[in-house]
């Protein structure tokens, strides 16, 4: 799943790459992604790109008059092709959306799985997609402070990894991340905002700023076909089950969390406990 580092990068680089270009066609290969039936991405045609930005995990491509917003979901991902560049092979993710720029260049909407994740909206502002509109603070944010992460934490009886996901409290934060932060912030992932002292707390919250700005820092720049490769080899915990952890040695266990696998350290981070 893309988090805010790697949309971040994505973002950078479509602000800098596509910026100036007009949109001279756009062929929608899954109407499943396409949000907006009043405004589907065939009214882009003719509009030329301004910018780009995120929002936690979705991408905004600015054009005069309109936004593309591009919500990636689990599996979603945005290709670029050069003048000449050969179409990817079938072994590379399905594009799901083409935009042809000028300057001989293209712009694909990918999805890797099994089941459409990847939406599309043509609004005239960003906050037009609800999703958007309630996000939470972001910690990569420069504002982000303590007092935005203890409203998010809210002593609530739930456990800090979901809270760490969940973008209406926290913006652009997915699974891989928040094991990342739970590690090294020495916390339990099951373990209830409630249940954090003021120490605890202090250090989940540094441990959630550092990280994500951390890894946006180490992924500007990237090739965005590179981001995610780089992604999965920056991690410490997350995907590595059955590996050493790389600060006491002890065995990186799985479990499961939302319907997926996540990865944590018992000595690090439980006491010893087994999930």
């Amino acid at each position: 799943m893309p988090e805010s580092p790697e949309v971040e990068a994505l973002s950078q680089f479509l602000a800098d790459t596509a910026s100036g270009r007009e949109i001279l066609g756009v062929d929608v290969l899954e109407f499943r992604t396409v949000k907006t039936r009043a405004m589907p991405p065939t009214t882009l045609e003719g509009r030329t790109v301004t910018g780009a930005a995120r929002h936690g995990k979705h991408v905004e491509l600015l054009l005069d008059g309109a936004s593309l917003i591009v919500s990636l979901g689990r599996h979603g991902w945005m290709r670029w092709l050069d003048a000449g560049e050969p179409e990817p092979g079938p072994e590379q993710p399905p594009a799901l959306a083409t935009f042809a720029l000028s300057g001989d260049a293209t712009l694909q909407a990918t999805d890797a799985g099994n089941w459409v994740s990847l939406g599309l909206h043509v609004v005239g502002g960003a906050q037009d997609v609800s999703a958007i509109a309630k996000l939470g603070p972001d910690p990569a944010d420069p504002a982000f402070t303590r007092a935005d992460f203890d409203h998010a934490l809210g002593g609530r009886r739930k456990q800090v990894k979901a809270i760490l996901q969940e973008q209406e409290s926290l913006a652009g934060i997915g699974n891989a991340y928040s094991d990342e932060i739970l590690h090294l912030a020495r916390v339990s992932p099951v373990v209830h905002a409630s249940a954090l002292d003021d120490v605890g707390a202090d250090r989940l919250y540094q441990a959630t700023v550092s990280t994500i700005r951390g890894a946006i820092d180490a992924q500007r720049g990237i090739p965005i076909d590179q981001l995610k490769a780089r992604k999965v080899a920056s991690m410490r915990v997350h995907g590595r089950a059955g590996e050493s952890c790389p600060v006491c040695g002890d065995t990186i266990r799985d479990f499961s969390f939302a319907s997926t696998t996540a990865q944590y350290c018992p000595t690090c981070q439980t006491g010893g406990a087994l999930l």
